[in-house]
């Protein structure tokens, strides 16, 4: 049901095309002295393609490819290159998703921002976590998530898309780290004037007043019961903010955003912005031949 080869030139497609004015003729970002077997361009779109079957494990990825794919991927490399230039080009990742976003999302004015956790431990083996601790300035934490009831020990994903539901950027924190505090960092996202749709999580007069004079973004949030200020929360923007909803439901069922294997915080955003750009190429898919695009699984059907 699945053709593996045949989803991946469809993804290749869809990446050559987004990244045309950036890659040379071998399909690389810069020069190599010494050519290697695959692109980065092919690199990328492995890795986005590996997601999207729910094959998140390098060791089992490269058992399928070597046993039963060996002929229509004959410069397949070893998965230790694979993981290094992985790393290397998860911006490149990362920018596949803003790009396919623009492509498809160019009239959208209305955006959506949400946060989600993303663990990377039991309950009764925080005290003796060792893995993703090499970043000093976003180290693991443990916080309480209101709609499980519990708490995880990890990091939250911060992520905005386009009214349309397509991504656009995405960025991770300790998970101890309100919502309203990440409101500073959209303006390295470079999202074009708009509404930001949230939650009240998001809510802060004057991080939200400063992020609107200096990119013209305009947050927008349900109220809460003792604000008084005019409420320009209204059931559209309430039913366009559910958009975001699905498309977490869709991460962690397809994409598996809750399991983690990374054991460097480098290596769990390369894994993350994988899984987001793979849905990226999947709706991009679904556009393409004019069918619905939120039927993501629908997408690798050939």
């Amino acid at each position: 049901m699945h053709n593996l080869k045949a989803n991946f030139n469809k993804f290749l497609a869809i990446a050559k095309s987004v990244f045309r004015d950036e890659i040379n003729a071998e399909g690389n970002f810069q020069f190599y002295p010494n050519k290697p077997k695959m692109s980065d361009i092919q690199i990328i779109t492995l890795s986005c393609l590996a997601e999207s079957f729910s094959l998140d494990s390098e060791n089992w990825l490269f058992g399928r490819l070597r046993s039963g794919y060996t002929r229509l991927f004959p410069d397949l490399v070893h998965r230790t290159t694979y993981n290094r230039r992985r790393r290397r080009l998860s911006d490149k990742t990362a920018q596949l998703s803003k790009l396919v976003c623009l492509q498809f999302s160019e009239n959208d004015n209305e955006y959506v921002i949400d946060s989600i956790p993303v663990p990377i431990c039991q309950k009764p083996r925080i005290q003796r976590l060792k893995i993703c601790r090499d970043d000093e300035l976003v180290l693991p934490s443990t916080a309480w998530h209101a709609s499980h009831k519990n708490y995880y020990h990890g990091f939250k994903m911060h992520l905005v898309i386009s009214k349309s539901g397509f991504p656009f950027a995405a960025g991770m924190t300790t998970a101890s780290m309100h919502d309203s505090q990440y409101i500073p960092f959209l303006k390295h996202d470079n999202l074009p004037e708009c509404e930001l749709l949230a939650d009240r999580g998001y809510i802060s007069a004057g991080q939200q007043l400063a992020l609107f004079r200096e990119s013209g973004v305009r947050i927008i949030t349900p109220l809460r019961a003792n604000m008084k200020i005019e409420n320009l929360w209204n059931y559209q923007r309430r039913k366009t903010r559910k958009i975001i909803e699905t498309l977490f439901s869709q991460l962690c069922d397809q994409q598996l955003l809750k399991r983690n294997y990374a054991k460097t915080s480098e290596g769990l955003f390369a894994r993350v912005v994988s899984k987001i750009a793979s849905v990226s190429i999947l709706k991009a898919i679904n556009s393409l031949a004019s069918k619905p695009i939120g039927r993501i699984k629908h997408a690798l059907l050939c």
